[in-house]
């Protein structure tokens, strides 16, 4: 047999696209040519295969080799097509039947010694290829990973030898095959909520953000606790279903690195430093790769030191924060990543950071403040749901065991309530809802209008602003079992926008 096709996967995205890897020897010069869109890595598979097939204890055919990776047009990278070529190679030279090959996908890097070595993407790639019908076959490294798609059956070797001494005993072959681990996956913990002293309102703030996944702005002197807050809020957030963590494991899988497991039920959390650049924020690159608006999906992007941020790079993520997706878009391919993160910023309020602290003054002129307040865009700040002031707070309050608030796991079992309220209604938090979701479940009373027109004129709402504070409010009402936002509820909502929106100017 002088042809033979194995069945594998390139990754596009967090996508992952079948592919044909055929293989044909023909007469000539012994030679091995990679056609189908191959970068580098892929081109020099052949080197690799060559010596594994050659330690492994087989022969490498001496003939003209034609691998095609099917379809021609779409880039494939990496060294996932390492194994799938071996075996390819194997078939057509008559040392392996073919047949034992059809009912699997297979992807893994070669070592020159045959060992199987882990690539990234097996979970995006376990949980496509479950659809098609066909088991997975991958390096021993990826087997936790591969085996969270459930419904899929995956198997794990060490060597290519080992593999082909398998296939070839089929009840042997099934000591390969894998168990789901999802059972044995737990919620590792988090930093607690009840280490903040005092920030009762701060707290309050937090709490809201977390019931109905707004958006969240810390204003305030520094070493006040606005990181320390923002870090204990994945603690606090409703836990993922098992379709959220699939999704976010999946975006972990493919941007490399050793796969945690312990850290599958946890929603991710992402502080990229202020020097990030905005393709570090949002993805890129030749091969477009997820930034941290997407490691972040379903889970916390904490900005600290907000206007330190070039303004340029804020304002790339507005429509990410908006949609809740973003599509990388290069000359070669199109990428489209998900990115439905919880945004939580933090910020000082002035370059010296006392501007309006009771305990320290000010060193800077009005220019300077105006500058500092200014490079955060309106259009950024307007889609924050909740601005909350972070004030100082005394010794005796640090040093006082009282001043400790609830622990998360208290607090987390109120947001789980309020979410599933959320849940049942609509099926997503409040702060997914579209224009004519608020209209339907954030109505308001006529008294309630008129005093909601009255707060737009007095503090310049836009529409959009208007949207959130109503979801907000919608919030506060679901964390009481209210069935209606109440006057009370609108005013809270109200106070988290208005600081911001009256935040005077000096000068």
């Amino acid at each position: 047999m002088n042809l033979s096709v194995v069945r594998s996967r390139a990754l596009v995205g967090v996508s992952a696209i079948p592919v044909s890897v055929e293989i044909h020897l023909s007469g000539g010069l012994p030679s091995l040519s990679i056609v189908g869109m191959p970068e580098t890595a892929v081109r020099e598979s052949k080197d690799r295969v060559r010596a594994a097939i050659l330690n492994s204890g087989f022969e490498f055919p001496p003939n003209r080799i034609t691998v095609n990776l099917a379809p021609a047009d779409l880039p494939k990278s990496g060294g996932r097509f390492d194994l799938p070529i071996a075996l390819g190679l194997l078939a057509a030279s008559g040392q392996l039947d073919g047949s034992l090959l059809d009912p699997f996908e297979f992807i893994g890097e070669l070592a020159l010694g045959g060992e199987l070595r882990g690539v990234n993407g097996a979970l995006p790639t376990a949980l496509a290829t479950q659809s098609s019908g066909r088991a997975l076959v991958v390096p021993i490294e990826n087997s936790s990973e591969a085996s969270l798609a459930e419904t899929c059956e995956v198997y794990a070797c060490a060597t290519l030898l080992q593999l082909c001494n398998h296939l070839v005993n089929a009840d042997k072959f099934q000591q390969l095959k894998q168990s789901t681990p999802i059972a044995e996956t737990i919620m590792s913990a988090a930093p607690d909520l009840s280490d903040v002293r005092g920030q009762h309102q701060a707290r309050r703030a937090l709490e809201v953000a977390a019931c109905g996944g707004h958006n969240m702005l810390l204003v305030g002197p520094p070493g006040t606790g606005k990181s320390m807050l923002a870090s204990r809020l994945p603690g606090v957030m409703p836990s993922m279903t098992l379709a959220e963590a699939l999704e976010t494991a999946s975006i972990a899988s493919i941007t490399g690195g050793v796969f945690d497991l312990t850290q599958f039920r946890n929603r991710p959390y992402r502080s990229p430093h202020h020097t990030a650049s905005g393709v570090a924020l949002v993805g890129g690159g030749s091969q477009p790769k997820p930034g941290e608006v997407s490691l972040a999906h379903n889970g916390v992007l904490f900005l600290d030191e907000l206007p330190e941020f070039p303004r340029h790079v804020l304002d790339v993520m507005r429509e990410p924060i908006e949609n809740g997706e973003i599509t990388i878009s290069r000359a070669g391919q199109q990428a489209d990543f998900p990115a439905r993160i919880q945004l939580i910023a933090a910020m000082n309020p002035c370059p010296c950071g006392y501007y309006g602290d009771e305990k320290k003054p000010c060193r800077c002129s009005p220019d300077q403040i105006n500058r500092y307040q200014s490079r955060v865009s309106g259009p950024l700040l307007d889609r924050v749901d909740i601005q909350v002031e972070v004030r100082r707070i005394d010794y005796n309050q640090l040093r006082s065991d009282a001043a400790r608030g609830e622990d998360s796991e208290s607090v987390r079992a109120r947001v789980e309530r309020a979410y599933a309220l959320q849940i049942d209604r609509c099926g997503k938090s409040n702060a997914r809802l579209d224009n004519n979701e608020v209209e339907k479940y954030c109505g308001l009373s006529e008294e309630q209008h008129r005093w909601l027109s009255a707060a737009l004129d007095k503090f310049n709402l836009s529409a959009r602003a208007i949207h959130r504070t109503l979801k907000v409010a919608r919030t506060i009402a679901d964390m009481e079992s209210a069935e209606k936002i109440q006057p009370d509820h609108l005013k809270e909502a109200l106070s988290y926008r208005a600081n911001f929106n009256e935040q005077p100017k000096v000068g």
